[in-house]
């Protein structure tokens, strides 16, 4: 019995720093997300899910409405924080580069990829389990994403997390618990 996951990452966001939690979407992220809506319409998704961060949870949001869904909110499926200061964005995406290549590296006071990976895997694997046979949409953002990707498969590292577009939308193939197919539905 096969069970889908679509992983929809957020659409474009506002960069506020120290807003991280609550900012939302920007005009263009506003109609990508109503575009990817209408190409999850029809797939048959039987659950939402989603980080607890704004900008997940409007990228989900329309999808829910229209099929009448509630959007269960986990707080383990947040997205990495990084460091407990304000970072240069240089800084930040050489850190995030090591992070793939050790696991356990993190800038001070952030959380490291295996943390990471740990949390949202303790919320993804036991949804899979419980609902198999079934079609999830998990509202999600890009590192997160990879990270529960990677889980499964170690192809989905740093050059894949590096080409992800805001939105982007991978439907996942399981078999219990072992990946079989990934497909990337946006094509924007």
């Amino acid at each position: 019995m096969k069970t889908i996951i679509y992983m929809i990452r957020h659409g474009e966001s506002p960069y506020n720093e120290g807003n991280e939690r609550t900012r939302g979407l920007t005009p263009k992220g506003k109609i990508d997300i109503e575009k990817a809506t209408k190409l999850l319409i029809g797939e048959g998704i039987d659950m939402i899910i989603s980080s607890p961060y704004t900008r997940a949870i409007l990228s989900v949001e329309g999808l829910a409405e229209h099929l009448n869904l509630h959007i269960n909110v986990f707080e383990d499926l947040r997205e990495r924080h990084f460091a407990s200061n304000i970072i240069e964005n240089a800084e930040l995406m050489s850190s995030i580069r090591e992070s793939f290549n050790d696991l356990n590296h993190t800038l001070p006071g952030g959380e490291s990829n295996a943390d990471c990976q740990k949390r949202s895997i303790s919320v993804l694997k036991p949804i899979i389990k419980e609902h198999r046979g079934k079609k999830i949409a998990i509202g999600t953002h890009g590192l997160v994403m990879t990270l529960m990707m990677n889980y499964f498969d170690p192809a989905f590292g740093f050059d894949f997390l590096n080409q992800l577009k805001k939105p982007d939308i991978y439907k996942m193939q399981f078999e219990e618990l072992e990946l079989e197919e990934v497909t990337r539905m946006w094509n924007d």
